[in-house]
């Protein structure tokens, strides 16, 4: 799903999509214009004099006479154009393509794409034309009836100028990002009709924003990388043992000396919104909650010699839950996305060899909630389904991580929780197929390809783009191997992840500069999971020369 505005039911756009090798008259006259370069196909043989010429279905032009002037002007059929990531479809064409230039416009067929419209205009050097009828030159954005998808779209060179429609707003956008891509540089749009769709539907970069601070400004370019892409989610783990990082109403007590104003996120929201990108947050918990309970001494889970657990409230008592609670519902109000994650990884009550001998507390609060037979993972498991209710009342779609999910026991994790799954290196982490087995839906953070942690702990390294491009898939969740195809339909995307455990490690820009080919390896493998087409070296060379 795209994020952010909620946009008028899709109508169709009074532009039709129609693939065309055909030259029509007057593009001798636009040949100056929309001259193509490098693939694009320059056209063969001498000028043809102006006047009294028209085009034949071979891209041949041909006298008012019907002899065929010597020598001919003829294009050779289009090339697929080179993106990030590789459009799905093309089917090429003859002529001379489509570039950027003096006089040219956007329009639109439909009001609610005013945005898309201006964005690209902006970006192409061109004009806004707003409602009005397309003309050589053009690029007009419309919506259709199209069956493949919210996201997908259908981009046409023909006739000297482009058409892009698509079923709703997100896929006009996608198309916009094509046509930016292909003429970047100074290079020209290819005659023909590309249809495009992502496999996935969600594809998205999770950002540490607790350990380490991040500003706004950086992590708006990095909104903008994310839309050029394709990408449509942005998570930012906002609380953690190190940090709480976006300014409180109801507790500020516990935010960090450096964080983000909610003006500033709010301004990243807009942006989120305007490239189509749902902002996921995550207040976790049980585990990670180290900078809130600072100011919360009397929350923090002691076990039976009275040892702080680091990070771990108490959920054997109601204020613990009260205390999150209150946070989950003030930033329900300030981020407005479809998703959100609660956590639940890593609670340190359940890391111990005996969970129940190191904390009575909460093993007699299990039994007391859940009656005889029930263990602290009952209670852990309870407390994550209190918290997706609250949610629920937010219309919110959830996520856990796959860690705060446990087996038997007398209560289950409810059926509409998504499965972050990041890790099998957890105490009792289950392989990916016993919750898609089970019916669950699955994201995919795979620690093994996706987990960008800050200064390489324990035995992380960084992740390549190469080794994404070359050997990761969405079908592949915990370690190397691949679960069974007829899940596939229950993976619904993935996330790269970045991490800042050592957080003084990289700087802001070096992080910038590490993920960059990662993002680009991750979404082309969600946009389509297949072989790619290109080498890395080729694929390497292309991002380079896009920027």
């Amino acid at each position: 799903m795209s994020g952010g505005r909620r946009r008028a039911p899709a109508r169709r756009t009074r532009s039709a999509v129609v693939a065309g090798g055909v030259v029509v008259a007057g593009a001798a006259a636009l040949a100056v214009a929309f001259w193509p370069s490098g693939d694009s196909g320059e056209p063969t043989g001498a000028r043809v004099p102006s006047g009294g010429t028209s085009a034949s279905a071979s891209g041949t032009a041909r006298t008012a006479t019907g002899a065929s002037p010597s020598p001919a002007r003829t294009y050779p059929l289009s090339k697929t154009p080179r993106t990030i990531p590789a459009v799905r479809e093309h089917t090429p064409a003859r002529g001379p393509g489509w570039r950027p230039a003096t006089g040219g416009r956007v329009v639109v067929a439909d009001g609610d794409l005013a945005d898309e419209g201006r964005l690209l205009a902006g970006e192409l050097k061109l004009s806004y034309a707003g409602e009005t009828e397309p003309r050589s030159g053009d690029v007009e954005l419309g919506l259709d009836d199209g069956t493949a998808g919210a996201e997908s779209y259908t981009l046409t060179v023909k006739g000297g100028r482009v058409t892009i429609t698509a079923p709703a707003d997100a896929g006009v956008f996608y198309g916009t990002r094509t046509l930016k891509q292909e003429v970047h540089g100074g290079g020209t749009a290819p005659e023909g009709v590309v249809r495009d769709r992502p496999a996935k539907p969600q594809r998205g970069l999770m950002l540490d924003i607790a350990r380490k601070h991040f500003t706004a400004d950086w992590i708006k370019d990095r909104v903008r990388e994310l839309g050029d892409l394709k990408f449509n989610q942005l998570g930012l783990h906002f609380s953690d043992d190190q940090g709480f990082r976006i300014e409180s109403d109801t507790h500020p007590e516990i935010v960090s000396k450096e964080h983000l104003s909610k003006a500033q996120v709010r301004e990243i929201l807009e942006l989120a919104a305007s490239r189509h990108i749902t902002v996921v947050p995550e207040i976790d918990s049980p585990g990670h909650l180290g900078a809130v309970l600072a100011a919360y001494p009397d929350l923090q889970l002691r076990n039976a010699q009275g040892v702080v657990s680091q990070g771990s409230i108490d959920i054997s008592k109601q204020a613990s839950a009260d205390l999150v609670d209150e946070l989950l519902n003030e930033y329900a109000d300030l981020f407005p996305g479809a998703y959100w994650h609660l956590g639940g990884d890593e609670y340190r009550a359940l890391t111990v060899a005996n969970p129940a001998a190191s904390y009575p507390q909460l093993a007699t609060a299990a039994v007391n909630t859940y009656g005889s037979g029930a263990g602290i993972a009952d209670l852990a498991t309870g407390w994550l389904n209190d918290r997706a209710e609250v949610m629920r009342g937010h219309d919110r779609t959830l996520r856990a991580w796959n860690d705060g999910f446990f087996p038997g026991g007398k209560a289950q994790a409810d059926d509409d929780l998504q499965v972050a799954y990041w890790t099998g290196k957890e105490i009792g982490a289950r392989k990916p197929v016993e919750y898609l087995s089970a019916g669950r839906e699955l994201v995919n953070y795979n620690d093994e390809y996706l987990y960008y942690v800050l200064g390489q702990p324990q035995t992380f390294v960084y992740p390549t783009g190469q080794r994404i491009y070359e050997q990761w898939t969405p079908l592949v969740v915990r370690g190397t191997t691949a679960v069974p195809a007829k899940y596939d339909g229950q993976i619904l995307g993935g996330s790269f992840a970045v991490w800042c455990d050592l957080s003084q490690s990289q700087t802001q820009a070096q992080v910038a500069a590490g993920i960059r080919m990662p993002l680009r390896a991750t979404v082309q493998k969600l946009w389509d999971p297949g072989k790619p087409a290109l080498s890395w070296a080729d694929f390497k060379k292309l991002a380079d020369r896009l920027g």
